[in-house]
């Protein structure tokens, strides 16, 4: 879990990722922040998602945890 979150980390471009916030929580997250997600979990966990599921998560850390599962 710890490589995702630095890589949502780098996408968002912050130092420290509170994973009990929303993606939405951060100014930072926007419509290039969300497709560079799309594009990242297509590559690296051969996942497909849209913008709105992922603006839907509770939190970073329960999008973590569905990538993950």
């Amino acid at each position: 879990m710890e490589e995702l979150k630095e890589k949502l980390a780098e996408i968002l471009e912050v130092e420290d990722l509170d994973t009990t916030k929303k993606f939405g929580d951060y100014e930072e997250f926007d419509s290039l922040a969300a497709l560079t997600i799309i594009a990242m979990l297509d590559s690296d966990y051969h996942q497909s998602m849209k913008a709105s599921d992922i603006r839907g998560y509770e939190s970073i850390e329960a999008f973590c945890n569905a990538v993950l599962a």
